[in-house]
């Protein structure tokens, strides 16, 4: 393997290196993202294929979580793209109208694409050909957590299932009850401290829009004028406003963890499922995992996370889809995905795991895939949908004009759906 782990940066120079070393094997460049952990494993997997398969090498291209789409457009300028890459769900429609993916259902075993969950297929899924073009282990929820110790002292009921989930007058209620109790600093952590840089403001608020009964984007019409800064939207984002000028939010400044930070002054956190294993190990039994509150006439929660697809530019995505078949079926990586609390898309993982299966801890999370999952908006502007909305709120959280920053939001949206004529042929849905 040895030079496994390539920078982006170089990866035009490593690509020749690589295939002039290689040249009686087929070479398979695989880009991704993650935590030193997830760096190793994948590097692990690779050498276990490479072992089954010595006629091939499995070269790992790492680009940064928070830079990952820069680095795929210099990949993209380049004409550098890897075989098989991992891609955020949300960016699918936009990398398939780009032309940069091709359907994987004939590249992948059966029985994975047999044991994929709802939900997983539907993040992987092109809404113009209703053809699959990524596959992941994993999908991923935000519940919200609490503290027991400062719930039980403010009397709050506590939800057993997603039909049982707090109401927008008991959330805010105990918010307020939360922000008079002695030792609570902030009654709710909603992690303003990840920032506008990754997906996080569009991924965990906009379920609250669609709870509340709007969203970022008409989804038949394809108009975000009219629905982002329509009068339910106004009010939601409103709500949270007055979270922050209230004082009951921890502020984006204090970082990405006040609810089990060292003497836990957040009472409640919005918090995604990557958060349990560590909340718990600092909570012991104090931590409780509730649905998202209704803001609205329903509940909604949001699902979505990093899986895999194989390029148009692959010369052999037959092994590409071969190696992402071994990967998803390798024992040593489910056990870390496992480990690290990663959330359930396929149905095997799901029944293997101590914490999503039935009964489990997290099992409500789990709960919320099937009964109230909303994908973000599968359009090519969502790059562009998520950049417009993560910046109006955070203008938002900064004190500014609610109803004129989601209608600067949406014209910013409309303009560039616009200026690429509709992006045919979803203009053809309305």
């Amino acid at each position: 393997m040895g030079n496994r782990l390539l920078s982006m940066l170089v990866a035009s120079a490593a690509f020749g290196v690589v295939m002039s070393h290689a040249e009686a094997k087929t070479v398979i460049h695989m880009m991704h993202q993650g935590d030193p952990g997830w760096v190793t494993t994948y590097g692990e997997v690779a050498k276990r294929f490479e072992a089954a398969n010595p006629d091939v090498d499995i070269e790992l291209i790492y680009a940064p979580h928070d830079a990952y789409n820069e680095k795929f457009s210099a990949a993209v300028m380049s004409k550098q793209l890897p075989d098989l890459m991992e891609l955020d769900a949300p960016f699918l429609a936009n990398y398939v109208w780009s032309g940069y993916l091709q359907p994987i259902k004939p590249l992948i075993d059966q029985d994975i694409l047999d044991d994929m969950t709802e939900s997983n297929v539907a993040q992987g899924t092109y809404p113009i050909d209703k053809d699959l073009y990524a596959v992941g282990l994993t999908d991923s929820s935000v519940v919200l957590y609490g503290n027991r110790k400062y719930l039980e002292a403010i009397g709050a009921r506590i939800p057993k299932g997603v039909g049982d989930a707090w109401t927008r007058e008991e959330f805010e209620g105990y918010l307020e009850k939360l922000s008079k109790l002695e030792g609570v600093k902030w009654p709710i952590d909603t992690f303003r401290g990840y920032g506008i840089k990754t997906e996080w403001i569009t991924y965990a608020y906009g379920p609250i829009l669609q709870s509340a009964g709007c969203d970022l984007i008409d989804r038949k019409t394809w108009k975000s004028v009219g629905t982002l800064d329509s009068d339910p939207c106004v009010d939601a984002l409103t709500m949270m406003q007055k979270w922050v000028k209230n004082g009951w939010v921890v502020p984006q400044s204090s970082g990405t963890n006040q609810f089990f930070a060292e003497g836990h002054p957040a009472a409640l956190a919005f918090g995604g499922h990557w958060f349990y294993a560590e909340a718990a190990a600092s909570m012991k039994d104090d931590i409780v995992v509730m649905p998202l509150p209704k803001f609205g006439p329903k509940g909604a929660s949001p699902n979505g996370t990093w899986i895999w697809g194989i390029t148009t530019a692959s010369e052999h995505p037959d092994i590409a889809g071969k190696f992402l078949s071994f990967m998803l079926k390798d024992k040593q990586y489910r056990d870390y995905a496992r480990d690290d609390s990663a959330y359930p898309g396929l149905k095997s993982f799901a029944a293997d795991s101590p914490l999503y299966s039935a009964g489990g801890p997290m099992a409500l999370a789990f709960e919320q895939a099937s009964k109230t999952a909303v994908a973000r908006p599968p359009h090519p502007a969502y790059p562009t949908i998520t950049s417009a909305f993560m910046g109006a709120v955070d203008e938002i959280f900064n004190g500014g004009d609610v109803k004129a920053a989601l209608t600067a939001a949406a014209e910013k949206i409309d303009e560039d759906i616009e200026e690429n004529d509709g992006y045919p042929p979803f203009d053809e849905q309305q």
